[in-house]
């Protein structure tokens, strides 16, 4: 598969809301933060599991990045050299807003397959995020990234207790579009020059779920 962009890491939401009070990286819901593990307290699947970002998975993730620019290029655009890694990962993990995942392949030894965050996390009333996602070329096409997203969606309607998660996808990006439809998505808008991407403003479709559209095998 290709992938999606990651930007929604920067688009606001213009809907009311309350924006996430800082907690223990980890803890949500009565899952309590444990020390010293990544990925305590997240879901795993028979093919992949969920950890949460370190400044330890530079050297993977951007080696992984590079050889990935051809899958990933128009649409994705994730750091690829340690330094832009490190602050990267430092937003998503200082951030109460955000909340971000590496998807291991367990029959790799849990070896970066790609990524699935969730951005711009708004409570209240709202209780929604926005996602961004992306598979590295040499997992793309195995069926790693549809799991996962499933993994990472029952966690959010689940131990985050969100109601609402929105995909924003360009047109063009098929593969990313077919990633979410198969998740249960619904397509609910389109919304021209959204987001600035590559130089220029970008149109994009508008995908969303409830956790009542979760199908039941995630749920």
């Amino acid at each position: 598969m290709s992938a999606s962009h990651d930007h929604a890491a920067d688009a606001p939401h213009a809907q009311a809301g309350t924006r996430r009070e800082p907690r223990a990286r980890g803890e949500a819901a009565g899952h309590a933060p444990s020390a010293g593990h990544s990925g305590a307290g997240l879901p795993q699947g028979p093919l992949t599991s969920l950890r949460r970002f370190t400044l330890e998975d530079a050297a993977e993730f951007t080696a992984r990045a590079r050889e990935s620019r051809a899958l990933h290029r128009p649409w994705l655009f994730p750091p690829t050299e340690e330094e832009a890694y490190a602050a990267y990962a430092g937003r998503l993990l200082a951030s109460p807003e955000r909340e971000g995942f590496l998807v291991g392949e367990r029959a790799a030894g849990g070896a970066i397959a790609g990524f699935v965050n969730i951005n711009n996390i708004v409570e209240g009333a709202f209780r929604c995020g926005a996602l961004g996602y992306g598979a590295f070329a040499h997992a793309a096409g195995r069926g790693l990234m549809s799991e996962a997203l499933g993994l990472v969606l029952r966690y959010a309607f689940g131990p985050l207790g969100l109601h609402r998660l929105e995909a924003n996808v360009q047109p063009g990006n098929a593969a990313s579009t077919a990633l979410v439809r198969r998740a249960g998505f619904r397509l609910e808008g389109f919304s021209p020059d959204f987001l600035h991407i590559d130089g220029a403003w970008r149109d994009h479709e508008r995908w969303a779920i409830t956790s009542e559209m979760l199908p039941e095998e995630q749920g």
